[in-house]
Formats: C-alpha cells, structure tokens, sequence
C-alpha cells in the first residue's frame, strides 16, 4: 500500500484567477511572504473585525525622515510581526528605508513550518 501525500497550497495574494481559470495558489513558504506583506501595508482600523492589525506603514511615506522615527517604526514592525505571526515566521533582521513616496522593508526570516530561510523586500507606495 502507498499512501498518497498531499501537499499543502494557500490561495495566493492578492485573489487572483490562474490560467485553468481556478483559483491561483501559493506554496506554504509564498502563503507567508503573502501574509507578511498584508500585515505591513494595512493600516491598524483598515479591518472591520481586528481593528488593531497592520502596521500603517503607508500612513507614514510623507512623515519627515529621522532616525528616531525610523528606530520606533523597525520596533512597530517588530511586534506586529511577533504578534500576528509570530507562529509562523521568526525574525532574524529588520531594516526600513523610506524615499519619497516609497516604503522599503528588507526582512530575512526562517519559515517555521519549513525551516526556509528567506530574504525579502517589501515595498510599498503611497496613493497621493
């Protein structure tokens, strides 16, 4: 007898159509970088049902740069990411840049489920 495995695959983010015309998914390590990304870019009160998720990131594209201003929001992104999925991925560096109307985090973290090592960047704009 051999037993079938079954692989695990998310929706991928954001919703969209693959070229079978089903839903599109994502490999469990995508599934994460996905969830990264929402958790950065919504801003706290954008969700009807958590109120306190996201990071508000983008409310801030505009605020004059400073390092102090830098150093509270790497500490806002850190405990957001420890609270909301903390179970999921652990932190292993955190950097900010941001330029004009440009948001850059350059994060590398371990997949928990997989025991992957990543090094991504998120970006996000500001909509004027």
């Amino acid at each position: 007898m051999s037993r079938r495995t079954r692989v695990r695959s998310d929706i991928a983010f954001p919703f969209r159509v693959d070229r079978r015309g089903r839903t599109a998914h994502a490999d469990h390590d995508e599934h994460v970088r996905d969830l990264i990304e929402q958790l950065l870019f919504t801003s706290p009160g954008e969700r009807v049902m958590r109120p306190d998720f996201g990071c508000g990131l983008l409310d801030l594209v505009f605020s004059p740069n400073s390092p102090e201003l830098t150093s509270t929001l790497e500490l806002s992104v850190q405990a957001a990411l420890q609270r909301w999925l903390g179970d999921l991925i652990e932190v292993e560096a955190l950097d900010m840049e941001s330029d004009e109307n440009v948001v850059r985090v350059f994060l590398a973290y371990a997949v928990r489920a997989t025991g992957t090592r990543r090094d991504d960047v998120f970006e996000g704009r500001a909509q004027a």
